[in-house]
Protein backbone atom coordinates (compact mmCIF):
# COMPACT_ATOMS: atom_id res chain seq x y z
CA UNK A 1 0.00 0.00 0.00
CA UNK A 2 2.79 2.17 -0.08
CA UNK A 3 1.76 3.57 -3.32
CA UNK A 4 -0.92 5.96 -1.40
CA UNK A 5 2.51 8.06 -0.84
CA UNK A 6 1.64 9.70 -3.61
CA UNK A 7 -1.67 10.75 -2.60
CA UNK A 8 -0.65 12.30 0.77
CA UNK A 9 0.33 15.98 -1.00
CA UNK A 10 -3.10 16.43 -2.20
CA UNK A 11 -4.56 14.50 0.70
CA UNK A 12 -3.09 17.65 3.04
CA UNK A 13 -4.47 20.23 1.20
CA UNK A 14 -8.37 18.76 1.95
CA UNK A 15 -10.54 20.26 4.96
CA UNK A 16 -11.91 17.52 7.09
CA UNK A 17 -15.61 16.75 6.85
CA UNK A 18 -17.68 16.43 10.03
CA UNK A 19 -19.17 12.98 10.74
CA UNK A 20 -22.60 11.96 10.94
CA UNK A 21 -23.52 11.06 15.23
CA UNK A 22 -23.98 6.92 15.60
CA UNK A 23 -24.78 5.26 18.44
CA UNK A 24 -22.55 4.91 21.37
CA UNK A 25 -21.21 1.77 22.49
CA UNK A 26 -20.93 0.28 26.21
CA UNK A 27 -16.83 -0.20 26.08
CA UNK A 28 -14.72 2.86 24.83
CA UNK A 29 -11.63 1.65 23.30
CA UNK A 30 -10.49 -0.29 20.17
CA UNK A 31 -7.68 -1.21 18.83
CA UNK A 32 -8.04 -0.69 14.64
CA UNK A 33 -5.29 -1.97 12.38
CA UNK A 34 -4.40 -1.14 8.77
CA UNK A 35 -2.07 -0.96 6.10
CA UNK A 36 1.06 1.27 7.55
CA UNK A 37 2.52 4.02 6.10
CA UNK A 38 0.31 6.78 4.28
CA UNK A 39 -3.33 4.20 4.99
CA UNK A 40 -2.61 4.94 8.75
CA UNK A 41 -1.65 8.25 9.24
CA UNK A 42 -4.37 9.42 6.99
CA UNK A 43 -7.24 7.26 9.30
CA UNK A 44 -5.35 8.79 12.08
CA UNK A 45 -5.82 12.28 11.12
CA UNK A 46 -8.99 12.01 8.97
CA UNK A 47 -11.24 9.00 10.37
CA UNK A 48 -10.51 8.57 13.99
CA UNK A 49 -10.80 11.52 15.72
CA UNK A 50 -14.17 12.19 14.59
CA UNK A 51 -15.63 8.45 15.15
CA UNK A 52 -14.04 9.30 19.00
CA UNK A 53 -16.55 12.42 18.78
CA UNK A 54 -19.84 10.61 17.46
CA UNK A 55 -19.14 7.19 19.29
CA UNK A 56 -17.07 8.05 22.58
CA UNK A 57 -14.70 5.04 21.28
CA UNK A 58 -11.11 5.81 21.56
CA UNK A 59 -9.37 4.35 18.54
CA UNK A 60 -5.89 2.44 19.41
CA UNK A 61 -4.35 2.97 16.07
CA UNK A 62 -2.33 -0.31 14.58
CA UNK A 63 -0.40 -0.39 11.81
CA UNK A 64 0.20 -4.00 9.74
CA UNK A 65 2.63 -5.22 8.37
CA UNK A 66 2.87 -6.42 4.68
CA UNK A 67 1.70 -9.04 2.80
CA UNK A 68 -0.15 -12.53 4.72
CA UNK A 69 2.37 -11.93 8.08
CA UNK A 70 -0.61 -10.02 9.94
CA UNK A 71 -3.07 -12.82 9.44
CA UNK A 72 -0.13 -15.40 10.28
CA UNK A 73 0.06 -12.85 13.25
CA UNK A 74 -3.48 -12.94 14.39
CA UNK A 75 -3.81 -16.49 13.98
CA UNK A 76 -1.04 -17.80 16.44
CA UNK A 77 -2.32 -14.86 18.75
CA UNK A 78 -6.14 -16.00 18.68
CA UNK A 79 -4.70 -19.63 19.59
CA UNK A 80 -3.73 -18.16 22.73
CA UNK A 81 -6.56 -16.07 23.34
CA UNK A 82 -5.09 -13.02 22.39
CA UNK A 83 -6.13 -10.26 19.32
CA UNK A 84 -3.23 -8.21 18.47
CA UNK A 85 -5.85 -5.74 17.11
CA UNK A 86 -9.76 -6.01 17.72
CA UNK A 87 -10.81 -4.83 13.61
CA UNK A 88 -8.43 -5.52 10.72
CA UNK A 89 -8.39 -4.13 7.58
CA UNK A 90 -7.60 -7.28 5.28
CA UNK A 91 -6.52 -8.34 1.34
CA UNK A 92 -9.02 -10.70 0.05
CA UNK A 93 -6.48 -13.76 0.38
CA UNK A 94 -5.86 -13.46 3.91
CA UNK A 95 -9.46 -12.64 4.61
CA UNK A 96 -10.68 -15.82 2.87
CA UNK A 97 -7.71 -17.54 4.17
CA UNK A 98 -9.47 -16.32 7.46
CA UNK A 99 -12.35 -17.72 6.72
CA UNK A 100 -11.55 -20.83 5.86
CA UNK A 101 -10.02 -21.14 9.22
CA UNK A 102 -13.01 -19.62 11.58
CA UNK A 103 -10.13 -16.93 12.49
CA UNK A 104 -13.05 -13.81 11.98
CA UNK A 105 -15.97 -13.58 15.03
CA UNK A 106 -19.26 -13.49 13.55
CA UNK A 107 -21.00 -9.79 13.68
CA UNK A 108 -24.48 -9.23 14.13
CA UNK A 109 -26.61 -8.01 10.95
CA UNK A 110 -28.85 -6.44 13.05
CA UNK A 111 -26.84 -4.03 15.14
CA UNK A 112 -25.84 -2.86 11.86
CA UNK A 113 -27.90 -0.89 10.03
CA UNK A 114 -25.54 0.61 7.32
CA UNK A 115 -24.65 -2.78 6.01
CA UNK A 116 -27.50 -2.14 3.36
CA UNK A 117 -25.33 0.91 1.74
CA UNK A 118 -23.25 -1.81 1.22
CA UNK A 119 -23.31 -4.12 -2.54
CA UNK A 120 -23.35 -8.19 -1.85
CA UNK A 121 -19.38 -8.14 -2.85
CA UNK A 122 -18.54 -6.08 -0.23
CA UNK A 123 -20.54 -8.09 2.27
CA UNK A 124 -18.88 -11.19 3.60
CA UNK A 125 -20.54 -14.46 5.28
CA UNK A 126 -19.61 -17.65 6.59
CA UNK A 127 -21.10 -20.79 4.49
CA UNK A 128 -23.87 -20.80 6.74
CA UNK A 129 -24.85 -16.98 6.20
CA UNK A 130 -23.32 -15.52 9.16
CA UNK A 131 -22.09 -11.77 8.69
CA UNK A 132 -17.74 -11.83 9.54
CA UNK A 133 -17.15 -8.71 7.70
CA UNK A 134 -17.38 -5.52 5.46
CA UNK A 135 -15.51 -3.69 2.45
CA UNK A 136 -13.63 -0.98 3.86
CA UNK A 137 -11.68 0.60 0.99
CA UNK A 138 -11.73 -0.22 -2.59
CA UNK A 139 -9.20 0.37 -5.31
CA UNK A 140 -8.79 0.54 -9.09
CA UNK A 141 -6.15 -1.09 -11.46
CA UNK A 142 -6.61 0.56 -15.27
CA UNK A 143 -5.27 0.41 -18.60
CA UNK A 144 -2.78 3.38 -18.55
CA UNK A 145 -0.59 5.85 -21.21
CA UNK A 146 2.28 8.10 -21.69
CA UNK A 147 -0.07 10.68 -23.48
CA UNK A 148 2.90 11.61 -25.68
CA UNK A 149 3.64 8.25 -26.94
CA UNK A 150 -0.41 7.78 -27.50
CA UNK A 151 -2.61 11.01 -27.98
CA UNK A 152 -5.42 9.11 -28.19
CA UNK A 153 -6.14 6.79 -25.05
CA UNK A 154 -6.66 3.12 -26.15
CA UNK A 155 -10.51 1.82 -25.00
CA UNK A 156 -9.70 -1.40 -24.68
CA UNK A 157 -7.81 -4.22 -22.84
CA UNK A 158 -7.37 -5.16 -26.27
CA UNK A 159 -4.42 -2.99 -26.30
CA UNK A 160 -2.19 -4.92 -24.43
CA UNK A 161 -2.21 -7.95 -27.24
CA UNK A 162 -2.04 -5.20 -30.40
CA UNK A 163 1.70 -6.21 -32.21
CA UNK A 164 1.86 -2.68 -33.09
CA UNK A 165 2.70 -1.84 -28.85
CA UNK A 166 5.68 -4.52 -28.95
CA UNK A 167 8.44 -3.75 -26.00
CA UNK A 168 6.11 -0.87 -24.80
CA UNK A 169 3.93 -3.00 -21.78
CA UNK A 170 4.51 -2.47 -18.23
CA UNK A 171 2.80 -4.84 -16.31
CA UNK A 172 2.65 -5.92 -12.60
CA UNK A 173 4.63 -9.55 -12.53
CA UNK A 174 2.28 -11.96 -10.17
CA UNK A 175 -1.17 -13.51 -10.70
CA UNK A 176 -2.56 -12.98 -7.37
CA UNK A 177 -2.05 -8.55 -8.16
CA UNK A 178 -2.11 -8.17 -11.65
CA UNK A 179 -5.04 -9.62 -12.59
CA UNK A 180 -4.41 -10.53 -15.77
CA UNK A 181 -6.20 -13.70 -15.36
CA UNK A 182 -9.06 -11.85 -14.96
CA UNK A 183 -8.91 -9.53 -17.53
CA UNK A 184 -7.86 -11.71 -19.97
CA UNK A 185 -10.89 -14.24 -19.31
CA UNK A 186 -13.12 -10.95 -19.43
CA UNK A 187 -11.88 -9.57 -22.65
CA UNK A 188 -11.31 -12.95 -24.60
CA UNK A 189 -13.46 -15.24 -23.06
CA UNK A 190 -16.59 -13.24 -22.04
CA UNK A 191 -16.11 -13.44 -18.11
CA UNK A 192 -14.14 -14.88 -15.64
CA UNK A 193 -16.15 -18.02 -15.21
CA UNK A 194 -13.82 -19.92 -17.85
CA UNK A 195 -11.25 -19.39 -14.19
CA UNK A 196 -13.38 -21.82 -12.53
CA UNK A 197 -11.70 -25.11 -14.19
CA UNK A 198 -7.70 -25.71 -14.25
CA UNK A 199 -8.08 -26.23 -17.96
CA UNK A 200 -10.03 -23.07 -18.52
CA UNK A 201 -7.30 -21.17 -16.44
CA UNK A 202 -4.65 -22.66 -18.59
CA UNK A 203 -6.87 -21.40 -21.72
CA UNK A 204 -6.66 -18.22 -20.17
CA UNK A 205 -2.90 -18.35 -19.62
CA UNK A 206 -2.19 -19.18 -22.89
CA UNK A 207 -3.74 -16.49 -24.48
CA UNK A 208 -2.12 -14.17 -21.88
CA UNK A 209 0.83 -15.69 -23.09
CA UNK A 210 0.74 -13.92 -26.12
CA UNK A 211 1.37 -10.52 -24.52
CA UNK A 212 4.62 -11.53 -23.77
CA UNK A 213 6.47 -10.12 -26.74
CA UNK A 214 4.74 -6.76 -25.86
CA UNK A 215 6.01 -7.00 -22.13
CA UNK A 216 9.22 -4.77 -21.72
CA UNK A 217 8.87 -4.96 -17.88
CA UNK A 218 7.16 -7.41 -15.36
CA UNK A 219 7.05 -5.21 -12.65
CA UNK A 220 6.95 -5.52 -8.69
CA UNK A 221 8.42 -1.83 -8.06
CA UNK A 222 5.32 0.08 -8.48
CA UNK A 223 7.59 3.45 -8.45
CA UNK A 224 10.35 2.16 -10.94
CA UNK A 225 7.01 1.81 -13.27
CA UNK A 226 5.37 5.09 -12.62
CA UNK A 227 9.00 6.97 -13.12
CA UNK A 228 9.07 4.70 -16.50
CA UNK A 229 5.31 5.97 -17.69
CA UNK A 230 5.63 8.96 -16.89
CA UNK A 231 9.08 9.32 -19.07
CA UNK A 232 7.32 7.03 -21.80
CA UNK A 233 10.30 5.04 -21.53
CA UNK A 234 7.15 2.41 -21.04
CA UNK A 235 4.53 4.09 -22.36
CA UNK A 236 1.71 1.60 -21.53
CA UNK A 237 0.90 -0.65 -18.62
CA UNK A 238 -1.79 -1.43 -16.18
CA UNK A 239 -1.70 0.82 -12.82
CA UNK A 240 -3.63 2.71 -10.26
CA UNK A 241 -6.42 4.91 -11.38
CA UNK A 242 -6.01 6.78 -8.44
CA UNK A 243 -2.35 7.40 -8.74
CA UNK A 244 -2.48 8.12 -12.45
CA UNK A 245 -4.74 10.76 -11.81
CA UNK A 246 -2.61 12.32 -9.18
CA UNK A 247 0.45 12.66 -11.26
CA UNK A 248 -1.64 13.84 -14.50
CA UNK A 249 -2.86 16.47 -11.77
CA UNK A 250 0.81 17.37 -11.44
CA UNK A 251 1.44 17.94 -14.76
CA UNK A 252 3.04 14.56 -15.87
CA UNK A 253 2.19 13.34 -19.13
CA UNK A 254 -0.43 10.07 -18.20
CA UNK A 255 -3.25 8.95 -17.95
CA UNK A 256 -5.91 6.33 -16.79
CA UNK A 257 -8.57 4.78 -18.87
CA UNK A 258 -10.85 2.29 -18.21
CA UNK A 259 -11.50 -0.10 -20.78
CA UNK A 260 -14.78 -0.72 -22.31
CA UNK A 261 -14.20 -4.59 -20.49
CA UNK A 262 -14.16 -3.16 -17.42
CA UNK A 263 -11.21 -2.01 -15.20
CA UNK A 264 -9.79 -4.31 -12.03
CA UNK A 265 -11.75 -3.13 -8.45
CA UNK A 266 -9.36 -4.58 -5.89
CA UNK A 267 -10.10 -4.22 -1.93
CA UNK A 268 -9.22 -4.25 1.32
CA UNK A 269 -11.78 -5.69 4.11
CA UNK A 270 -12.63 -5.24 7.77
CA UNK A 271 -12.69 -8.29 10.37
CA UNK A 272 -12.19 -8.82 13.40
CA UNK A 273 -10.54 -11.32 15.66
CA UNK A 274 -12.47 -14.24 17.17
CA UNK A 275 -10.06 -13.46 20.44
CA UNK A 276 -11.63 -10.18 20.46
CA UNK A 277 -13.08 -8.65 24.05
CA UNK A 278 -14.52 -5.46 21.83
CA UNK A 279 -17.51 -6.78 19.91
CA UNK A 280 -19.80 -4.43 20.31
CA UNK A 281 -17.93 -1.25 19.78
CA UNK A 282 -15.84 -3.49 16.59
CA UNK A 283 -19.49 -3.68 15.25
CA UNK A 284 -19.68 0.36 15.69
CA UNK A 285 -16.52 0.94 14.06
CA UNK A 286 -17.79 -1.63 11.08
CA UNK A 287 -20.90 0.28 11.03
CA UNK A 288 -20.03 3.51 11.30
CA UNK A 289 -17.04 3.07 8.00
CA UNK A 290 -19.98 1.91 5.90
CA UNK A 291 -22.00 5.22 5.72
CA UNK A 292 -22.03 7.12 2.64
CA UNK A 293 -20.40 10.07 4.15
CA UNK A 294 -17.65 8.41 5.66
CA UNK A 295 -16.79 6.50 2.50
CA UNK A 296 -17.32 10.33 0.42
CA UNK A 297 -14.40 11.54 3.57
CA UNK A 298 -12.45 8.37 2.20
CA UNK A 299 -12.33 8.89 -1.19
CA UNK A 300 -11.42 12.80 -0.73
CA UNK A 301 -8.89 12.32 1.91
CA UNK A 302 -7.18 9.06 1.19
CA UNK A 303 -8.16 8.50 -2.78
CA UNK A 304 -10.00 5.45 -2.39
CA UNK A 305 -12.93 4.27 -4.16
CA UNK A 306 -16.74 4.66 -2.54
CA UNK A 307 -17.58 0.82 -1.47
CA UNK A 308 -21.34 2.49 -1.78
CA UNK A 309 -22.93 3.41 -4.94
CA UNK A 310 -22.50 6.44 -5.89
CA UNK A 311 -25.63 7.89 -5.73
CA UNK A 312 -25.40 7.46 -2.12
CA UNK A 313 -22.59 9.71 -1.82
CA UNK A 314 -22.11 13.29 -2.04
CA UNK A 315 -18.85 13.32 -4.17
CA UNK A 316 -19.12 15.74 -6.77
CA UNK A 317 -18.32 14.02 -10.57
CA UNK A 318 -14.77 15.48 -10.25
CA UNK A 319 -14.16 13.78 -6.86
CA UNK A 320 -15.99 10.88 -8.26
CA UNK A 321 -13.93 10.20 -11.26
CA UNK A 322 -10.45 10.97 -9.51
CA UNK A 323 -11.45 7.64 -7.60
CA UNK A 324 -13.57 5.48 -9.72
CA UNK A 325 -16.35 5.02 -12.29
CA UNK A 326 -19.92 3.92 -13.67
CA UNK A 327 -18.56 1.09 -15.42
CA UNK A 328 -19.25 -2.40 -14.57
CA UNK A 329 -15.34 -3.77 -12.90
CA UNK A 330 -14.10 -6.82 -13.43
CA UNK A 331 -13.56 -8.38 -9.59
CA UNK A 332 -10.74 -10.28 -8.87
CA UNK A 333 -11.28 -14.11 -8.78
CA UNK A 334 -9.75 -14.57 -4.64
CA UNK A 335 -11.09 -17.59 -4.41
CA UNK A 336 -8.63 -19.77 -7.13
CA UNK A 337 -5.79 -17.99 -5.50
CA UNK A 338 -6.36 -19.62 -2.30
CA UNK A 339 -7.73 -22.91 -3.63
CA UNK A 340 -5.22 -23.63 -6.45
CA UNK A 341 -2.31 -20.74 -5.65
CA UNK A 342 0.58 -22.98 -5.28
CA UNK A 343 -0.39 -24.20 -8.80
CA UNK A 344 -1.50 -21.69 -10.57
CA UNK A 345 1.77 -19.36 -9.39
CA UNK A 346 3.68 -22.71 -11.28
CA UNK A 347 1.83 -22.20 -13.88
CA UNK A 348 2.95 -18.64 -14.41
CA UNK A 349 6.02 -18.47 -13.67
CA UNK A 350 6.68 -20.88 -16.06
CA UNK A 351 4.00 -19.96 -19.27
CA UNK A 352 3.68 -16.42 -18.49
CA UNK A 353 7.02 -14.68 -16.44
CA UNK A 354 9.34 -17.73 -17.07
Amino acid sequence: MQRRQFLKASAATMAALSAPSVLRAATDRLRVGTYGGYFQESFDEYIYPDFTAATGIEIESIAEPTGEAWLVQLSQAARAGQAPADVSMMAQLARIKGERSGLWAPLDDSAMGNLSNLPDHFVHRYEDGGLYGTGAVSWYITLVTNTDAYPDAPGSWTALWDPANADKLGLMSMATNSFLLEITATTHFGGTEILTTDDGVLQVMDKLAEVKPNVRLWYRDEGQFQQALETGEIPMGQYYHDVTGLAASQGKPVRSTFPEEGAVLDSGSWVVSKASKAIEPAQVFIDYMAQAEIQSKLSRFVGTAPTVPRELTDLTDEEFAAVSSDATPILPMSEIYVDRGDWINQMWSERITG
